[in-house]
């Protein structure tokens, strides 16, 4: 089992940044991509970002390439996902996850753990 923990939500004002944190426990870290997707409501939960097992490969949504910035820390057991010129549709609940496949990372169906999620509000 791996357990995450997603933290650094909150309420911004249109164009300013968020770093959002989520750690890992309970299996060896580097095992696992991570991913980051979001849920706003009345939506379906879409990819935002991945990151391989080394961190040698990323992987964007179109909405936010050029402005989220995925990364990984092995050494703390942990991924970010740093939010800058955030718009009032990038309010969702962030959620973290873990997959211990090749690929397919921009699948939520690849994906075996999830935390709980974080909210992200952007007001206009």
């Amino acid at each position: 089992q791996v357990q995450l923990v997603e933290s650094g939500g909150g309420l911004v004002q249109a164009g300013g940044s968020l770093r959002l944190s989520c750690a890992a426990s309970g299996r060896t870290f580097t095992n696992y991509a991570m991913g980051w997707f979001r849920q706003a409501p009345g939506k379906e939960r879409e990819f935002v970002a991945a990151v391989s097992w080394i961190g040698d490969n990323l992987y964007y949504a179109d909405s936010v390439k050029g402005r989220f910035t995925i990364s990984r820390d092995n050494s703390k057991n942990t991924v970010y996902l740093q939010m800058n010129s955030l718009k009032p549709e990038d309010t969702a609940v962030y959620y973290c996850a873990a997959t211990n496949a090749f690929w397919s990372l921009t699948s939520k169906s690849s994906y075996n753990y999830w935390g709980q999620g974080t909210q992200v509000t952007v007001s206009s």
